[in-house]
């Protein structure tokens, strides 16, 4: 719980760091809401409505997506396998990848066909399969959901067909892509994809930034006519990956063009420095009536920051530590904070962790340390 509360206070002081910081402006987007992410650090660099509820059409196909990546990596559900196409995905309404009832499809090209094509049809199809039901795999989708902390969103179908109970948030939706990023990478490559073939039907991937920036490589297009026209675009530049969610646009130019401006935004403006690397020490511990005398302290993931470029070589770093340190210690337990400042002001404050377990000495071991405590 410690380390979690020290988590969740890291990622304020993320946000709280990119308002205080001198900075150029984010664009002013034609857009109902919008939200830029900078995936490695998970500090958000601009935002308009981010906790607005919206109507998110078919970027519900992310959360769909989610669960069926799931499923074959926990091994209940295989690419060749093949799916049933039942009178309820026949008869999808909006987008559709046009499976047939006798036609067999496997998990592969409904995948894609979800993906790519936007299919509603297909999106039920593996929701039947995964769920027993879409009812039943609208449920996963909700529990999912609340995991991810999107505590702004409820799902009423798999596909975003509209409903006044099927709603989400722009931030929720940034979190939910970048989960896709993060969990599922050997799948994200099928968000890059411009076109599907499927029953001598092609039909071109709606993101049209695939076409029109190479550094762009996902993510959904969604649209109805009470959503507008909405986007989640994700690229990649100088191993640095950005994230635009821009919900509510007039035109599907528009949601492209403003989608541009805000990656350009993040980009042109922004820097992502690796402060440390994912288990390595940044320091040893001096550890209490232990079996051992120290513990390597670190980090369990890489930390990243995002700064206003230029500014990440006036970073400097404070180390406090939990003194006396008294074994045992469990790998992943807070046993400092490291803390950041910038020209002299605070800038962020992370949990530093032990990255192995220290049991408890021996009696001989814990009465001299006892002794040697008492006196100092």
């Amino acid at each position: 719980m410690k380390n979690l509360v020290a988590l969740l206070l890291m990622c304020v002081s993320y946000v709280a760091a990119a308002v205080a910081l001198p900075m150029a402006p984010p664009p002013e987007l034609a857009a109902k809401a919008w939200l830029l992410l900078d995936v490695q650090s998970g500090q958000v660099l601009a935002e308009k409505n981010a906790d607005k509820r919206i109507e998110p059409a078919s970027l519900t196909k992310l959360m769909s997506a989610y669960l069926d990546f799931a499923a074959i990596r926990a091994g209940r559900l295989k690419l060749s396998d093949t799916v049933p196409v039942s009178e309820h995905a026949w008869k999808a309404e909006g987008s559709r990848m046009f499976i047939e009832p006798n036609k067999p499809v496997t998990v592969d090209e409904l995948l894609r066909g979800m993906i790519v094509q936007s299919g509603n049809d297909a999106t039920i199809a593996l929701a039947e399969r995964v769920g027993g039901s879409e009812a039943g795999f609208v449920q996963m989708m909700n529990q999912q959901a609340q995991r991810l902390g999107m505590t702004g969103s409820h799902f009423v179908n798999a596909t975003g067909l509209p409903d006044p109970q099927h709603y989400t948030t722009a931030r929720d939706l940034a979190r939910l892509a970048a989960a896709i990023v993060r969990d599922f990478p050997e799948f994200y490559p099928l968000y890059s994809i411009k076109a599907y073939r499927y029953n001598n039907i092609t039909q071109p991937n709606r993101n049209r930034l695939l076409w029109s920036d190479p550094s762009v490589d996902g993510m959904k297009t969604g649209h109805t006519e009470s959503a507008g026209y909405c986007l989640i675009a994700s690229g990649k530049r100088d191993n640095r990956r950005l994230l635009s969610v821009v919900l509510g646009t007039a035109a599907d130019s528009v949601r492209a063009m403003e989608s541009q401006r805000l990656l350009n935004y993040g980009f042109q403006f922004y820097d992502t420095v690796k402060l440390y690397a994912k288990n390595q020490a940044v320091t040893n511990l001096k550890v209490w009536k232990g079996s051992s005398s120290t513990v390597k302290a670190g980090f369990t993931r890489d930390l990243y920051i995002s700064l206003p470029r230029g500014q990440g070589k006036d970073i400097k770093a404070t180390l406090t530590t939990r003194q006396p340190l008294l074994a045992p210690l469990v790998a992943g337990q807070q046993v400092g904070t490291v803390s950041l400042t910038l020209n002299g002001k605070p800038l962020a404050q992370y949990p530093l962790l032990a990255l192995q377990n220290v049991g408890v000495a021996n009696i001989i071991g814990r009465v001299w340390d006892g002794l040697l405590l008492w006196f100092k």
